[in-house]
């Protein structure tokens, strides 16, 4: 088991398929795995933060936790300072989000603004999108990000960089 610490957020909400596969295969091989999710699909938010309203999270199950009409930012934000009580985790992991993030698509993604969140707080990212429309291969996708997340964690990324990863949806 290692010891890093990663948090996954996404614009999917924290009831998504996506999100919950990814976290059960990243516990088996992480100490410190937790969810920090809008509670309800946030997709197309983009990059927007809640400053006019007060923010609630409510613990959903163990290690998965969701902000009460907070973005997939908010929920950086609040995983950061409040679930890892002021201290970066090691690692922002943000999806995996059903249906690819490319070109103009990533101006409007909350997927991606959750990495990019990250990478402005100075921790590694990385935006995860499952390349289909249909018949999501979630498993399949989680061990391709797993294998991501074990070569930044070993290698890191560059200052005020993130990756935008889009998966295909074939077997791993």
């Amino acid at each position: 088991m290692l010891d890093e610490k990663i948090l996954l957020v996404n614009d999917d909400g924290y009831f998504s398929e996506g999100i919950l596969t990814l976290y059960e295969v990243l516990k088996k091989h992480f100490s410190t795995v937790k969810v920090v999710a809008p509670d309800r699909n946030l997709s197309g938010a983009g990059h927007s933060l809640t400053f006019t309203k007060p923010l609630r999270i409510r613990e959903v199950d163990r290690d998965i936790y969701t902000v009460i009409e907070g973005t997939p930012v908010d929920c950086v934000h609040l995983g950061v300072g409040v679930i890892f009580g002021g201290k970066k985790p090691d690692i922002v992991v943000s999806g995996i989000n059903q249906g690819p993030n490319l070109g103009e698509d990533i101006t409007y993604s909350g997927t991606v603004a959750g990495a990019m969140e990250g990478c402005i707080l100075g921790i590694p990212s990385i935006a995860v999108s499952l390349f289909a429309r249909e018949d999501f291969r979630f498993v399949d996708a989680s061990l391709v990000t797993l294998d991501l997340v074990n070569r930044v964690l070993q290698k890191g990324l560059k200052t005020n960089t993130y990756l935008n990863v889009n998966i295909p949806n074939i077997p791993y």
